[in-house]
């Protein structure tokens, strides 16, 4: 028994993973994207999956790093967005990065694709059509005003919302090489072998202090009145907001020294500032961790202040825009139904998760809830020992209301596990091993459960 299509609305990561998880499992889907015919303060193209910030999916470590488990569990699980960005990979050390361009092209080309899914432009203003029966609401932390007003007359629940702050881009021909050299920390190899991904451009005692004098004087874009009593992100603040709390603040932030030596001394620099690559070619650089809100002139004459970057070209500079989720605890059930309204899921960053991949794993999540629903089954959640159920618990019904705030997978939301062997920092790789270990273990069995009824 198939109702009906699911409909879809959102084309970004978690949409575009909802419906391909509800095509696979042999439901109809439509998938709505409102690009071009309306565009967002932060896209720049209408492709799907466009990634607006960062190119980095972060650490692709599955033993010791909770969102590299996370990379693992989707991959098992089919996820598009993972064999999108495993094909467009660019080297980044230890981390899975891509090129979004052809990251966004993938995903896009491999729905089109599929017989099951139709893609239409165009905004679902409001609240979806009451004859769609299966819904999944992926708008993403930019959702429109008429769609989260919508929301918040439903839920009753003020809409909560903070800032991301977007990083530069600079050309990589005008990096000087004579100051900056090539390295990961710790000289990492990351999944495409490459150890010395990063560019690295070293600061000295003098030189760091007058960047960060030069930061707290600079003049930032102002906020509009609407805007002012909104909060940032902690995990992704502007860098000058991050200078303001300390001159030592960037030093153990984006800027710490750890695990890199600079050629010309052979000695760990005082700080550094990282780029990472953005494009498959290698032409493009992004200032890892430099979110900023300075003014687009300050940005160019500050930034230039740092060694290696003097002469720098770049193709984007940083930028804001404002970001907005539910209070996901209060308002949604376990398989991330709105209770009010059921027929409703939400998917991805509105849910209050933060990160790429996070968004794309509840966007994967939902799709599976719907894609069953469809054929009038129910599927189990997956344990809260895997990084995509420690997740889905914690937004439904692990955090605090109260107090909610959107959260990257970390270890600290998985049960804990009997003490590890070992001390200090050996016992601690030890516990992660453990963590990941039963993770895998227990997804591999609830994956079982999907076999002929959800999932191709």
């Amino acid at each position: 028994m198939i109702a009906g299509p699911v409909h879809v609305v959102g084309g970004g990561l978690a949409g575009s993973e909802a419906a391909w998880q509800v095509a696979r499992a042999g439901v109809p889907v439509i998938l709505h994207e409102m690009r071009p015919q309306r565009m967002t303060d932060a896209h720049v193209t209408d492709g799907l999956a466009e990634l607006v910030c960062s190119n980095s999916f972060r650490s692709d470590d599955a033993e010791q790093n909770a969102v590299g488990l996370l990379h693992a569990e989707m991959r098992r699980l089919g996820s598009l967005v993972m064999q999108a960005a495993d094909a467009n990979q660019v080297p980044a050390g230890g981390a899975l990065a891509v090129d979004r361009t052809g990251f966004s092209g993938a995903v896009e080309a491999a729905l089109r694709a599929h017989p099951l899914v139709t893609i239409e432009r165009g905004e679902v203003q409001g609240l979806p059509p009451e004859n769609w029966s299966n819904v999944i609401v992926a708008t993403g932390p930019l959702t429109s005003a008429g769609m989260a007003q919508a929301i918040q007359s439903v839920t009753g629940e003020e809409s909560l919302a903070f800032f991301d702050a977007i990083a530069p881009i600079v050309h990589r021909e005008s990096i000087d090489f004579e100051k900056a050299w090539l390295q990961s920390r710790y000289d990492k190899e990351g999944p495409g072998g490459d150890a010395a991904a990063y560019v690295n451009c070293p600061l000295d005692e003098t030189q760091y202090r007058a960047f960060i004098e030069a930061l707290n004087a600079g003049e930032r874009m102002a906020f509009k009145e609407w805007e002012k009593a909104t909060p940032y992100f902690e995990g992704c603040l502007p860098i000058e907001v991050m200078a303001e709390r300390g001159t030592e603040t960037l030093r153990f932030g984006p800027m710490k020294p750890v695990g890199l030596t600079d050629p010309r001394t052979g000695r760990r620099p005082h700080a550094v500032v990282q780029l990472r690559q953005d494009n498959a070619l290698g032409t493009l650089f992004n200032m890892v961790g430099f979110q900023t809100k300075l003014r687009h002139g300050e940005q160019t004459r500050i930034f230039r202040m740092i060694p290696g970057l003097e002469n720098a070209s770049f193709a984007r500079l940083g930028g804001i825009h404002r970001n907005t989720f539910l209070n996901s605890p209060r308002v949604l059930d376990s398989e991330l139904r709105l209770k009010a309204i059921p027929r409703l899921r939400f998917a991805g960053q509105i849910t209050g998760v933060e990160g790429y991949v996070e968004s794309a794993g509840m966007g994967l999540l939902a799709g599976l809830f719907a894609g069953a629903a469809a054929q009038g089954q129910a599927i189990a959640s997956p344990p809260a020992t895997t990084a995509l159920g420690a997740l889905l618990a914690h937004v439904t019904q692990g955090a605090d209301a109260a107090s909610f705030q959107p959260m990257n997978v970390n270890f600290g939301l998985f049960p804990e596990i009997a003490d590890p062997p070992g001390r200090g920092k050996e016992r601690g790789r030890n516990r992660k091993r453990a963590l990941t270990a039963r993770a895998l273990l227990d997804l591999e069995i609830w994956s079982k459960t999907l076999v002929g009824r959800v999932a191709a």
